[in-house]
């Protein structure tokens, strides 16, 4: 009896994802929930187990191939033990698996020839080898490379010379962005081209909050079994309070709708691998300092070890993001989309302030909040950040909820 391994559901807004590489192969025995597959996404790599013990007969989907969720990738011979490796079948095009077709073609470049559908175009078009950059896995030259460069239109005559090639030197180094990275790269700049984004600035005085954490940190890591007691369960929180008072900057724009959320579901950004990911705290209006820090740890944790989950990594309403942890001063944040607003903390910096008509000496923190004009007013977002500012100068008012 034959057990597929299909792409399973790769989480929300997620639709399609690339083949990085198959763990085991043809001929190999497998576990049942042993990892057989590696699957790259926009956000994350997700790992595909076997869903019987048995042999892995036959790999549909190839390496480098693009493939849409329920697609088929390979099939699994339940109870079958593993014979001595044989040749792994050709691939065979599936149900929603993008998989290129074999077929003989010519080498690109050096060490990395096209994927079999893209060197049949590339010999029925004549294209000269090298001429086309390949974007799937090693370098490799996909259908959707030559494709794209088959519909680029034709450079315009120009009257003025044309531009020199850019030399290359031996110093560099060139490396493909991951898809991961690119994704990054898209969604930013797609926030800047559609959100009305502005950024308002404020500062806090973090004296009390850094006094509390140093009077509790050991008594509170001792109750809660290692937890540690950060700044970020103190700044969830008292975003957490603000949004409850201006939902405006916890809602987004949904065609000509606006959809108010009466929850909060937190993005912390945190420096990953591959990149910066956002994961979220779910419901952090209603969690504790205790249990924010946890999940913030444990997102930290999984972020370097490339193990964080897609629905970990979606469905937030609201984010924030610490430069001041890299030693940023100020800066402003790029808003999230769908999301409406973000807010960046920066660096914890002793400075001179004029407190009850003395100069004295204050651990100050820069606040930036940007946010889509489009909804939300610059009185709600300045007086959204004045109620975080005084939410953490005086922390009692978290306790009281005024």
């Amino acid at each position: 009896m034959a057990a597929d391994i299909k792409v399973p559901t790769l989480g929300e807004s997620v639709t399609s994802a690339t083949i990085a590489r198959w763990i085991k192969k043809a001929g190999d025995a497998v576990a049942a929930d042993e990892p057989v597959v590696e699957l790259e996404t926009d956000k994350v790599t997700v790992e595909v187990n076997a869903p019987e013990a048995g042999v892995l007969s036959e790999i549909i989907a190839p390496e480098g191939a693009e493939v849409e969720v329920g697609a088929l990738l390979g099939r699994v011979d339940v109870g079958a033990a593993a014979a001595k490796p044989a040749a792994a079948p050709a691939p065979v095009a599936a149900a929603g698996v993008h998989a290129p077709q074999a077929a003989p073609g010519p080498v690109a470049r050096p060490g990395a020839a096209p994927l079999p559908a893209a060197a049949k175009l590339i010999e029925e078009n004549k294209i000269a080898a090298g001429a086309i950059q390949g974007t799937a896995k090693d370098g490799r030259v996909s259908k959707g490379d030559v494709l794209e460069f088959l519909n680029k239109p034709a450079a315009a005559p120009a009257a003025a010379a044309p531009k020199a090639p850019r030399v290359a030197d031996v110093r560099e180094e060139r490396v493909k962005m991951t898809r991961l990275r690119k994704t990054i790269a898209a969604r930013l700049k797609d926030a800047q081209n559609t959100a009305a984004m502005l950024t308002t600035f404020n500062e806090v005085d973090m004296s009390a909050i850094m006094a509390l954490r140093s009077e509790y940190k050991e008594t509170f890591e001792k109750k809660h079994k290692g937890i540690r007691l950060g700044f970020n369960g103190f700044f969830v929180k008292a975003v957490c309070a603000a949004l409850a008072e201006f939902p405006a900057v916890n809602a987004e724009i949904d065609g000509d709708e606006i959809v108010y959320k009466k929850f909060v579901n937190m993005g912390i950004a945190v420096g990953g691998a591959s990149g910066l990911v956002v994961p979220v705290i779910r419901d952090a209006e209603q969690k504790s300092i205790a249990e924010i820090e946890a999940e913030i740890a444990g997102f930290a944790k999984a972020a370097k070890e490339g193990t964080l989950k897609l629905e970990q990594l979606s469905g937030g309403t609201f984010s924030i993001t610490n430069g001041g942890v890299y030693g940023s001063l100020m800066s402003t944040p790029i808003i999230n989309p769908p999301q409406s607003a973000i807010l960046g903390m920066h660096k914890i910096q002793e400075r001179p302030v004029a407190l009850n008509g003395q100069v004295v000496i204050r651990p100050m923190m820069y606040l930036a909040v940007s946010y889509d004009h489009r909804i939300i007013d610059g009185r709600e977002a300045v007086s959204f950040l004045v109620r975080v500012k005084e939410s953490l100068e005086d922390p009692r008012r978290l306790l009281l909820e005024i």
